[in-house]
């Protein structure tokens, strides 16, 4: 279906020729956070191109629709971006504004993320009732997630809290706690600046308790190859960002790609240098295989994916296999 899209977008173009438009169309979620990212992207364009018209498009993914089963239920591959990327491919809209650690590491043919801006906070953060850090929660306190690899590690490192599988947007999730349904969320900072929500953390969680997501914090502008709107776009780029991304995304790729597994990869560029550091854990957090590998940041996706192989066969793959098979 996605690669009939595509040839009937190249027949337009040998047909009409098409041309950067006066209006720029952005797809996107609906979400807050969605539309705040997607707007800053609307505003540095208009800024930087005065007499273009950007429209932000709303368009509502299979992940917002299906909110009470978890994403580890249904496949997290594409649950945010599938529709989007076939509006995309169509040519309802001209680009989409992702966050990279929901776009699988195999995109569409025809497609390209061609721009990563300046990377947001990667860490996570804890929301919590009266403000506790994690190491002063008492016993049995209600955290909530829906993510896998935010389980593994609280149960790994803190076993006494009660993780609680949770669904829903920024807000929704924040919200679980101040009505007393839980006594903490965790979620990603990179979220709650991008909303200007800072004075509701209650801790920043320092990367060594709890290793990111592959490229937490990245955003990805995902273009149709070919178009020359990703030339206009170019003074978006961040090489770093895009460094990191490419360590991150290898290392997920040679796992399988799933984006809900019980993983964590974060890619630190300084200088010429990257470091990316990495785990895999059992569902019940009893075992986790943690490695760090480190090299040319120009060599970022090989060591991403080095690091990978290195964690299989410490034990990983017999891990990721037990996963996969509970989710059948």
């Amino acid at each position: 279906e996605r690669k009939t899209l595509y040839r009937g977008y190249q027949a337009s173009l040998q047909a009409g020729g098409r041309t950067i438009k006066e209006t720029i169309r952005i797809g996107t979620r609906g979400s807050k956070l969605a539309l705040t990212q997607s707007g800053w992207v609307a505003d540095q364009i208009r800024a930087r191109y005065p007499g273009r018209t950007v429209e932000v498009v709303v368009i509502k993914t299979q992940g917002d629709i299906l909110q009470d089963v978890s994403l580890a239920k249904i496949g997290g591959k594409g649950l945010f971006v599938k529709e989007i990327e076939e509006s995309l491919l169509r040519g309802d809209v001209d680009l989409a504004v992702h966050s990279m650690k929901d776009v699988p590491v195999e995109l569409p043919a025809g497609l390209e993320i061609a721009i990563t801006p300046v990377r947001e906070d990667p860490r996570d953060v804890l929301i919590s009732r009266e403000g506790l850090f994690m190491e002063t929660m008492p016993p049995g306190a209600r955290i909530g997630t829906g993510s896998l690899r935010r389980g593994v590690q609280i149960k790994y490192r803190m076993d006494h809290l009660e993780v609680v599988p949770i669904r829903g947007n920024l807000d929704t999730r924040i919200r679980k706690v101040s009505e007393g349904l839980l006594d903490g969320v965790i979620v990603a900072a990179a979220g709650v600046k991008r909303m200007r929500w800072e004075n509701r953390v209650s801790q920043f969680l320092p990367t060594e308790m709890m290793l990111p997501a592959a490229c937490q914090g990245i955003l990805g502008i995902e273009t149709r190859q070919g178009d020359p709107l990703r030339d206009d776009l170019a003074f978006l780029h961040d090489g770093d960002a895009w460094v990191e991304m490419s360590g991150e995304r290898a290392f997920l790729l040679r796992l399988g790609g799933g984006c809900q597994l019980p993983v964590a990869v974060f890619g630190q560029k300084s200088g010429g240098e990257i470091r990316i550091s990495a785990l895999v854990g059992t569902l019940d957090g009893k075992t986790v295989i943690w490695q760090e590998i480190s090299g040319p940041a120009a060599e970022a996706a090989e060591l991403g994916d080095k690091l990978a192989r290195d964690i299989l066969d410490q034990g990983g793959r017999e891990i990721l296999e037990a996963v996969y098979a509970s989710a059948q």
